[in-house]
């Protein structure tokens, strides 16, 4: 048998000169965010309006902060002198690692960011150069600066300026590791005052570790650091001031030596320097954190292969426990920027290490496990000790945590609502979010009128999408879910999963109820004249989307959510022969887009092909009332056509046209025009320009399509092609609020339609 030909390694370094060389120049860009659009917009941009926050921060400095991008601005600086692994390759070669920095802060944490590379070695000039720079930023993040002037540099900026300064390599890397370290020793049952910790590399990173490590509680006997020269002891005489710190008086002269019983290595130093024979004296269930880039003191292969009880990390992606330093710098500014903090303190980097350390003990999302595109489920423990650095759960834990120590330890120049800063920060990720929230708000209002939750039934409960929804909505706390299925085959598959327990989720399994016989006489008392007969009513009784739609007909669930194992049409078949319609008689599937700035409803994208007049007048209200529910900006409806106001009198035009009318006749409260092309909707100064009699006073926010082509087309092309989320589809117009999902929708998907369920079962 042939032997399959190994895969050839990426040659990354090649990649990355395609990837920097691309137009446009660089990794970031300068976008400006007020309208710039009028001669107005001219004139309170620069001259002569500018004037005005010119006198005020005049008067007050600190009105910086309220006028200009001083608040949200961090500057990303360097002097080359200790870039990566390169060492000291300048400030002209650095300049892309800190560009790439702030690209980082853009995304994670939506912090703007200016890159300067100071080409000054001299530390008291560099400290000069970038103390002038206070009044830019609101704060100030070091890079690749080498030890030991960091340290010097560090300590005389944070003296001498009044916004945060912070060594990203020195406290970056502290915390990260320390949040691993504190969860190995839970899971190594360690006591951290008991606990000896052996240094290899005594540089930034390493000393900063040290000195955070022993605040969390390792004693300074216990501490131990190895430089290039052996063992750090009171005898030498080669040591800087950061160094002595951690002199010891002893007789030990190597790493091995200090090796000798120690239960942490903690490596920032060069590649292959724990040999195997060092990592065999050391404790039971050594902790290994081997953070040399891009080779680690040891690599975790042969660390495991020697000591198979170890719990190992390192500073790689492609190895689990990855320490990196994203998990911290962009939510540390966030809540320090935030509140306006003068430093960034003790308090503060501790309050960023327990969050991180917390955060690994939750469940972890599907978005996160997608990135990784792995079968394994990620759960804490050994091989999971830190959440990954896509997990956008770091913003909402670390930067509140942050904030709120700024605030309690006294730096804070402002004070901020916690629960008001969570909602705020949420928003950065993504629009959604915010709609989500705002539902699970008005969920708990109603349970504190009804003391009782909402009741969400999911069908096909097997399914690990689902079981995974269901599971992190029933954590939230808000919501009571009830799965249909075998028991047994859930509870398989959530272990399998990763999901231990099920505690708070009703599982009912329909053939294993007294349930069959009523369900099917009600059945076929709903539907003896529509088509179903005793015989058939008793043969789909048992299938679930029946089965559930039957409880929500009886009122035993408020809510319920299918479609994500099934076809469309073939979930929507049960659905609408249980519940029928309301009052309208026309059912409409309306997805709601999301961007950063507002939310579109676009409707009929789901049900109807080719509605008629009357139809989509009926479309046009229910998508209108369903908007009024979920946007806080005013409702605007277009009815939208190829061509705009008459100008063609083809058959779906005027069936527009008719339809527009029906609906304005039935909402006369609201903005309702049409027929008229998308852009004429969607472009206020065109439509002033060309259209001046046109109803709408702004543009259009609800999208009734003339028929289900264009409206499913839309909204597809949409979501994959622009900055759109989508949530839905919605089903509008049912008697009862039940939902259908594409059988392609995610964790997260699933989840955002039980809340949008779950408040529609008790409006």
């Amino acid at each position: 048998m042939t032997e399959k030909p190994k895969k050839k390694p990426r040659n990354y370094e090649e990649l990355a000169l395609e990837y920097h060389e691309r137009a446009p120049a660089g990794k970031l860009a300068i976008r400006y965010t007020k309208p710039l659009d009028t001669q107005d917009d001219l004139s309170v941009a620069y001259s002569p309006g500018v004037a005005g926050p010119c006198r005020k921060i005049h008067e007050n400095v600190d009105d910086s902060f309220r006028y200009t991008g001083r608040a949200n601005l961090v500057g990303v600086i360097s002097n080359g002198t200790a870039v990566l692994g390169l060492g000291n390759i300048g400030p002209y070669a650095a300049k892309p690692v800190m560009e790439g920095k702030g690209m980082l802060f853009k995304k994670f944490a939506n912090i703007d960011v200016f890159d300067l590379e100071i080409n000054q070695e001299d530390p008291d000039k560099f400290i000069e150069a970038v103390k002038s720079l206070e009044p830019t930023f609101g704060g100030i993040n070091l890079e690749d600066i080498k030890a030991p002037e960091c340290f010097y540099i560090e300590e005389q900026l944070q003296k001498c300026m009044e916004i945060p300064v912070f060594h990203d390599d020195q406290h970056g890397t502290a915390i990260i590791a320390s949040a691993a370290f504190l969860n190995a020793l839970e899971i190594t049952h360690r006591d951290i005052a008991a606990t000896k910790v052996v240094f290899s590399g005594a540089g930034a990173a390493a000393i900063a570790c040290a000195n955070l490590f022993h605040t969390l509680g390792v004693k300074s006997e216990n501490l131990w650091m190895c430089d290039s020269q052996g063992m750090i002891h009171t005898e030498r005489t080669d040591l800087n001031p950061y160094k002595k710190k951690f002199a010891r008086k002893t007789k030990m002269r190597t790493l091995e030596e200090a090796l000798d019983g120690a239960d942490v290595f903690c490596g920032v130093s060069s590649a292959g320097l724990l040999k195997p024979d060092m990592l065999i004296k050391m404790a039971a269930n050594p902790i290994i954190f081997a953070l040399a880039n891009p080779d680690p003191e040891i690599s975790p292969e042969l660390a495991k292969k020697t000591r198979p009880d170890a719990i190992i990390a390192t500073g790689r992606s492609d190895y689990p426990n990855q320490v990196n330093n994203v998990l911290g710098f962009p939510y540390i500014f966030r809540g320090a920027l935030d509140v306006r903090a003068k430093t960034i303190n003790e308090a503060m980097k501790l309050a960023a290490v327990r969050a991180i350390a917390a955060l690994a003990k939750e469940p972890v999302p599907e978005e996160v496990m997608a990135v990784y595109k792995t079968s394994d489920r990620y759960e804490f423990g050994r091989d999971y000790l830190i959440p990954k650095p896509v997990d956008q759960r770091v913003l909402l834990r670390v930067a509140p945590a942050v904030a709120k120590a700024a605030m309690d330890s006294g730096v804070a120049r402002i004070h901020v609502d916690l629960e008001e800063y969570q909602e705020r920060i949420e928003r950065l990720l993504g629009p959604t979010r915010r709609m989500i929230r705002t539902l699970r708000k008005e969920i708990s209002v109603s349970i504190g009128k009804t003391n009782r939750k909402p009741r969400v039934v999911l069908p096909y409960g097997q399914d690990p999408r689902i079981l995974q929804a269901a599971k992190q909505a029933a954590d939230g706390g808000d919501v009571e879910i009830i799965l249909l299925g075998n028991a047994d085959q859930i509870l398989e598959i959530g272990a399998q999963n990763g999901i231990e327990s099920l505690a708070g989720i009703q599982i009912i399994d329909p053939r294993k109820t007294d349930k069959e016989e009523s369900y099917s006489e009600h059945l076929f008392e709903w539907r003896k004249r529509k088509g179903i007969s005793r015989t058939r009513a008793h043969q789909v009784v048992m299938n679930h989307d029946y089965f559930a739609s039957i409880m929500l007909r009886l009122g035993e669930v408020d809510a319920l959510v299918t479609g994500v194992t099934n076809t469309y049409a073939n979930s929507a078949r049960p659905v609408l022969e249980v519940l029928g319609t309301g009052r309208n008689k026309t059912l409409a599937g309306v997805y709601i887009l999301t961007s950063e700035e507002r939310e579109y409803f676009l409707a009929d994208c789901t049900i109807n092909v080719e509605p008629t007049a009357a139809q989509l007048a009926d479309i046009a209200v229910m998508t209108a009332n369903l908007a009024k529910k979920y946007t806080r900006s005013p409702v605007r409806v277009a009815m939208l056509s190829f061509t705009s106001f008459g100008a063609s009198k083809d058959a779906s035009n005027l069936r527009m046209k008719e339809a527009t009318d029906l609906a304005k006749a039935r909402m006369p409260d609201v903005e309702i025009d049409g027929e008229m092309q998308a852009d004429v909707a969607l472009n206020q100064v065109l439509r002033k320009q060309e259209f001046p009699f046109c109803d709408l006073t702004g543009n259009a926010n609800v999208l009734v399509f003339p028929n289900l082509h264009a409206a499913n087309i839309a909204y597809k092309l949409l979501t994959n092609i622009a900055d759109y989320t989508s949530t839905g589809s919605i089903l509008a117009g049912l008697s009862q609020p039940a939902n259908i999902l594409q059988r392609g929708a995610s964790v997260q998907e699933i989840v955002n339609m039980i809340y949008v369920s779950a408040q529609q079962g008790v409006l």
